[in-house]
């Protein structure tokens, strides 16, 4: 049997705490809700970590046996340490997964593996927004029809400054008239990314059977590959390169000339 994919899914439970409507909304926070839909497919363990434990609970212990990071932020982007996003970038470059959610585009985690500002507009306005699956034999939207409907979500609109993805799996349409890059995927090094837009604090959309679904199927496709890492710098030949000691013997004027 094939080891689990290990996710840890990382949380600022900020909003949770602060506002008794998102507190009931999500009452072990979005954290909670997420890692229960992960925990309920086979194959993936999910644990969870958040902002104010110690070391934002991104231990070197906790970041080495992860997997997979599944990233929730929004109110306190900056108060994440910067040691700490050190930490979790080298993991994601070494070969780990990451997957944003939503507001986390502008995580300081993020915004480093993009190297753009990761702006974009927004509304509250309780609207309809309407997922389109733009690359459908892609392993992200195993199982997921031709799009993704949620009744109530808030609105992001284009222009998003990311980069050009590597494979753009989702478009948004929204009730207001705008579109959205919402599913967009990279590679950083021997790492995945994958950005996935829904999931503002105020709406039960974490609970959204097709959402999990896509979280899940992205935590697989995102699970680090089994082999050796690249070794960089200086390298010994592989083949035979004696000829070319006798080349710079000649042309620094040393040994024969034939």
């Amino acid at each position: 049997m094939a080891n689990p994919v290990r996710v840890t899914v990382w949380n600022e439970f900020r909003h949770e705490q602060k506002d008794e409507k998102i507190g009931a909304t999500y009452p072990n926070g979005i954290h909670g809700a997420i890692a229960e839909g992960l925990n309920a497919i086979d194959g993936i363990e999910a644990t969870t970590a958040t902002l104010d434990e110690p070391e934002h609970g991104l231990t070197e212990e906790v970041v080495a046996g992860t997997d997979v990071f599944v990233w929730w932020g929004h109110m306190a982007h900056g108060d994440v340490d910067d040691a700490i996003v050190d930490r979790v970038h080298k993991r994601i470059l070494g070969g780990a997964g990451l997957i944003v959610l939503h507001s986390g585009h502008y995580s300081k985690i993020f915004r480093r593996l993009m190297g753009t500002t990761c702006s974009l507009k927004w509304r509250e306005a309780d609207e309809r927004e309407r997922l389109w699956v733009v690359a459908p034999g892609h392993p992200i939207v195993e199982g997921i029809g031709p799009y993704i409907e949620l009744d109530q979500e808030e609105m992001y609109g284009e222009h998003f400054d990311i980069p050009e993805p590597d494979n753009l799996i989702f478009v948004s349409w929204f009730q207001g008239g705008e579109v959205f890059r919402s599913g967009a995927v990279y590679y950083r090094g021997a790492g995945k990314v994958f950005y996935f837009r829904p999931g503002h604090e105020t709406y039960t959309t974490y609970f959204n059977e097709e959402i999990r679904k896509v979280i899940g199927n992205a935590a697989r496709w995102a699970a680090p590959v089994s082999r050796e890492m690249p070794v960089y710098g200086n390298s010994d030949p592989i083949e035979d390169l004696s000829w070319y000691d006798r080349k710079h013997a000649i042309t620094e004027g040393f040994g024969p000339t034939t």
